[in-house]
C-alpha cells in the first residue's frame, strides 16, 4: 500500500511526501493543486476528518521527494503483462522493455491507422501496408506502394512511358498526355492525382478508343490489312477496355466507400468531441463540489471546536510526529482553530511551536497569541487589552504549566488587524522541552498533549 499514490491509487511515480505524511505522484499533486483551491489531502480525509490541520493542505512547495520510496519502486520485481510476453525484472527497467516489448502492440509510422505486434511490423510494412513507398525505376519518385503498383497496371496498357517522360514536369498532371488539362505546385498535383482517379480513368478509356482506330489504320498500312488481323487487334483492345473498366469501377466504389469512412470519422469525431466537453462540465461540476464540500466540512469543524467565552482548550494529537517534523523543519509551526471572547467579539488563535521559536528555538517549546480579523472588529475597542493565560495540562492533574501576560498596547501584535492575523505575540520560553518529555509529568500522554487559553474578558 505504501507504493501507492493518493490520488491515482497506481504505483508512484516521481513520489512526493507532504507535510501529512502521505505521498503523491508528482504528476498527481501538480494536478491536484493546479485544479483544486486550498486542496486538502484525501487520504486525510478518510483517515480522519476531524484532526484536519495545515499539515493536511496540499501544495507542490510544501510536499518533498522522497527518495528511499522511489529507490524501493525502481527495485520491485515486476514482469510484462502483455499477451504473449515473457518478460520479467525490476521496475527501473521496464520502461526500457516497455519501448522494446516485441508483444507490444504499435501503430503503424507510415500513417495507415493499423495497429499490429512490434514483432511484426516488418512483415506489415511489406506486404499489407498501404503507404508504404517505393522509388520508380523510371523517373525515381519515391511512391506509396499503391500509387507504384497502379503505375505497373497503367504501363501494361501503354502509360509507362507516358509516366517517365511527364513526371519530370513538376507543373502539370501525370494524365496531361490523354487530356487532363490540370496544372499547379508539385503538392497540389500529388492531391490532384489521388482525388480524380476515376475521372483520369474515363480519360484513359477514351484515349484508347481512339488508340484503336490510329493502330487499325497503321496496320493496314504497314503490314497489309487482313481481317483477322484486325479481329485479333480488335479483340485485344476489348480485352484492355474491359480491364479499364473494372479497374475504373473498383476505383469509384474505393472512393464510395472512404467518403462514407470519412462521414463516419466526422461523426465519431463529432461524438467524442462532445463528450469531451460534456467530462469537462462534469470535471468542473465536481470540483466545484468538492470545493463546496472542503468548505461545509472546514465550517462543521469550526462549529464544534468553536469557542465564544474566551476559554479555549486545544487538544494536539500524534504529538511524537508533529515534533520531529519541527525539529526538521517539514513543520514550522501548528495554528490552533480560531475562538472568540463572545459571540460577538474578538477573534483569535494560538499558535504553538513545539522545537520552539526565536529564542526558544530547540530548548523550549514556544506558545504564542494571535489576534485575527473577524468579522464585528468595527465594534470593538482597539488594542486589544485583555490579560491572556495560557495552561499546559498535567493529564495527571498534578502540576500545570501556566503563564500569563497582559497585551503591550503599543504592539502592533494588538491593533485591530488588517490582514487575516497580526503578528503573534506570547512566550517563547513557555515550557523546556526536556520537561515536556520527562517521565514524571505527564503533559504528553498516548502522544497526545492539552493547551488551554484563558482570556479575561471583564
Amino acid at each position: 500500500q505504501k507504493y501507492l499514490c493518493s490520488n491515482c491509487n497506481n504505483i508512484l511515480k516521481k513520489a512526493l511526501q507532504t507535510l501529512c505524511g502521505h505521498r503523491y505522484c508528482s504528476a498527481c499533486l501538480t494536478w491536484i493543486v493546479r485544479n483544486n483551491k486550498n486542496a486538502i489531502c484525501q487520504k486525510c480525509k478518510e483517515e480522519d476528518p476531524n484532526t484536519l490541520g495545515e499539515e493536511s493542505l496540499l501544495a507542490e512547495e510544501r510536499a518533498f521527494g522522497d527518495a528511499a520510496i522511489n529507490k524501493e519502486i525502481s527495485e520491485l520485481r515486476v514482469h510484462c503483462v502483455t499477451l504473449g510476453c515473457s518478460w520479467s525484472g525490476i521496475m527501473k527497467d521496464f520502461e526500457e522493455h516497455q519501448s522494446l516489448c516485441e508483444y507490444a502492440l504499435i501503430p503503424c509510422h507510415t500513417g495507415c491507422g493499423h495497429v499490429v505486434m512490434r514483432r511484426k511490423l516488418a512483415d506489415h510494412l511489406e506486404n499489407g501496408c498501404v503507404n508504404n513507398v517505393t522509388v520508380c525505376q523510371q523517373c525515381q519518385c519515391i511512391l506509396a506502394s499503391s500509387e507504384y503498383q497502379y503505375l505497373i497496371i497503367s504501363s501494361a496498357f501503354f502509360f509507362q512511358q507516358s509516366h517517365s517522360t511527364s513526371s519530370t514536369n513538376k507543373d502539370g498532371c501525370r494524365f496531361s498526355e490523354v487530356g487532363c488539362a490540370f496544372r499547379g505546385s508539385k503538392e497540389k498535383i500529388k492531391e490532384h492525382e489521388k482525388s480524380a482517379v476515376g475521372a483520369h480513368m474515363l480519360l484513359l478509356l477514351q484515349h484508347m478508343r481512339q488508340l484503336k482506330g490510329t493502330l487499325c489504320s497503321a496496320a493496314k498500312a504497314a503490314q497489309g490489312f487482313t481481317p483477322q488481323s484486325e479481329l485479333n487487334l480488335e479483340n485485344k483492345l476489348h480485352v484492355f477496355e474491359n480491364i479499364v473498366a473494372v479497374l475504373n469501377k473498383e476505383v469509384e466504389s474505393s472512393n464510395l466507400e472512404i467518403l462514407a469512412f470519412r462521414r463516419q470519422s466526422e461523426l465519431d469525431q463529432n461524438i467524442i468531441r462532445g463528450l469531451e466537453l460534456k467530462i469537462a462540465e462534469l470535471h468542473r461540476c465536481l470540483t466545484q463540489k468538492d470545493a463546496g464540500l472542503s468548505s461545509l466540512h472546514k465550517s462543521l469543524l469550526f462549529s464544534e471546536q468553536a469557542s465564544y467565552d474566551g476559554i479555549f482548550l486545544w487538544k494536539i494529537t500524534d504529538v511524537g510526529r508533529k515534533l520531529q517534523d519541527s525539529v526538521t523543519g517539514r513543520t514550522v509551526g501548528l495554528y490552533s482553530p480560531a475562538f472568540y471572547t463572545a459571540k460577538y467579539g474578538y477573534k483569535v488563535c494560538l499558535r504553538v511551536y513545539l522545537n520552539g521559536d526565536g529564542t526558544g528555538r530547540g530548548t523550549h517549546m514556544s506558545l504564542f497569541f494571535v489576534v485575527m480579523k473577524g468579522d464585528y472588529d468595527a465594534l470593538l475597542p482597539w488594542p486589544f487589552r485583555h490579560k491572556v493565560t495560557f495552561m499546559l495540562l498535567d493529564q495527571n492533574n498534578r502540576e500545570h504549566i501556566i503563564d500569563a501576560f497582559r497585551p503591550d498596547l503599543t504592539s502592533a501584535s494588538f491593533q485591530r488587524p488588517v490582514n487575516d492575523m497580526n503578528v503573534a505575540s506570547g512566550c517563547p520560553m513557555f515550557l523546556p522541552l526536556s520537561k515536556l518529555q520527562s517521565p514524571k509529568h505527564a503533559y504528553v500522554k498516548e502522544d497526545t498533549l492539552f493547551l488551554k487559553c484563558i482570556i479575561e474578558t471583564n
